[in-house]
């Protein structure tokens, strides 16, 4: 088993946040879906009266979600991969700022804990795959016309900007199949890593795109993309993310 906390370091409001990575994930998933592959919203709807942490955050918005990806797993995968197996379903209970999905939560144990590893990402000065690179969307040169925030350029940025928040992700990996229980659960924290880098990366140059959003605007944006992505998946090329 490998457990890794992934700390992302963002010169936004703990409130701005939420609009930005909803934003950003509709936006994001447009990007990564077509020729047969990319996102499938099944079913994204309000929830309540479902604790997520003890008797806190028991209401928020429930989405299910099906991930193709054939393409986007290494060569090694697709070929050991029972027809039909390339798809990741996901359940994700979001009551903001808290966030849990099917597969692990925040509220570790003690051996847990004493497992996992804790890695912080810099998005403006650690490095991304060439094949990821976009210039409009390196935070060391962007500048927002509508805060004036950024570029964040130096090393411990953080120190310089208001305001600045911390993200928590919590990644559990555990992959039972002997032989390849180590290769793939470090094949999957390495895709984990290289996600949220890449995503934060938006999240901070796409501010003036979602910057005075309200969460209205968003609903009916991502009404929207799910009529997008539905159309957009059964055409075209494959898109956004390879595996390399």
């Amino acid at each position: 088993m490998l457990v890794k906390e992934f700390r992302v370091i963002l010169p936004l409001t703990v409130e701005e946040y939420q609009v930005a990575q909803l934003f950003s994930v509709a936006e994001a998933s447009k990007n990564e879906t077509g020729g047969g592959e990319g996102v499938e919203v099944l079913k994204n709807e309000p929830f309540d009266n479902y604790p997520l942490l003890g008797n806190r955050f028991s209401s928020g918005q429930y989405t299910y979600k099906i991930y193709h990806l054939k393409s986007k797993v290494p060569a090694f995968i697709r070929l050991l991969a029972p027809e039909g197996s390339l798809e990741v379903h996901e359940e994700a209970w979001n009551a903001y700022p808290y966030c849990r999905t099917i597969i692990s939560a925040h509220e570790l144990s003690g051996e847990k804990l004493r497992l996992r590893e804790v890695v912080t990402i810099d998005i403006a000065n650690d490095p991304v795959k060439t094949s990821d690179y976009k210039p409009d969307e390196d935070p060391s040169k962007f500048k927002s016309e509508k805060t004036g925030r950024g570029p964040l350029q130096g090393p411990e940025w953080w120190k310089k900007c208001d305001p600045v928040m911390t993200c928590y992700k919590l990644v559990t990996c555990e992959f039972k199949w002997f032989g390849l229980q180590t290769r793939v659960e470090k094949f999957i924290q390495d895709v984990e890593r290289r996600l949220f880098t890449n995503f934060h990366r938006q999240v901070f140059c796409w501010m003036d795109r979602w910057h005075g959003m309200t969460m209205e605007d968003i609903r009916r944006l991502e009404d929207i993309t799910k009529e997008e992505l539905d159309s957009q998946r059964q055409v075209g090329e494959v898109r956004g993310t390879r595996s390399e």
